[in-house]
């Protein structure tokens, strides 16, 4: 079990960073979604900062897992609330948000199992 967690943590932690990696560089085609959605693009190197600590604090969770269930329920938070977004812009365009939502959930059950 603990094999499993270990491997969606250290996933989930990836998808995490390149994610925020690509809100960091403003990546055009981030740009353009979060404009349809009606984010702000100030917004949005805070929206990668969130992501990067989640995904440490999965990382960090790997040791001390209270931690790494506080980042999972964080990013879980976090992904529900940009599918919401998406949902109350008419914009169902969130495929990749529920990729990450299911890799947050899966981290936190993993994480919850394995104690």
């Amino acid at each position: 079990m603990f094999t499993t967690y270990l491997i969606v943590t250290v996933l989930a932690a990836a998808a995490n960073i390149f994610s925020a990696t690509l809100d960091f560089i403003r990546f055009k085609q981030i740009l353009i979604n979060m404009a349809k959605v009606g984010v702000s693009e100030s917004w949005i190197t805070m929206l990668g900062a969130l992501k990067v600590a989640g995904a440490l604090g999965l990382l960090v969770g790997i040791r001390v897992p209270l931690i790494g269930t506080a980042a999972a329920v964080g990013l879980v938070l976090f992904f529900v609330g940009a599918i919401i977004t998406h949902l109350r812009a008419r914009d169902y365009s969130f495929g990749l948000a529920v990729v990450f939502l299911l890799l947050a959930v899966a981290a936190l059950v993993l994480r919850v199992a394995s104690l």
